[in-house]
């Protein structure tokens, strides 16, 4: 199951959280979420554009899951 919860203030964020710990549940924030570097940010924007200025081409979703499988399994 899956709620949203918007958040108003600091201090209903802390409450909520505190909440959270106490009864023990699982739960994810967008604080979890991953930070990306000015570099990395840079870098996504740069190969976006080389795929709209036709510079690079899209990649078959089947072919990629092909090369993860044969790199993990």
């Amino acid at each position: 199951m899956t709620v949203t919860i918007n958040i108003n203030s600091a201090e209903q964020e802390k409450l909520l959280f505190d909440f959270l710990e106490r009864m023990n549940f699982d739960y994810q924030s967008d604080q979890d979420s991953i930070v990306l570097t000015e570099n990395q940010k840079e870098e996504i924007l740069r190969r976006d554009n080389d795929f709209i200025n036709g510079k690079t081409e899209a990649r078959n979703w089947d072919e990629i899951k092909k090369e993860l499988e044969r790199v993990y399994r």
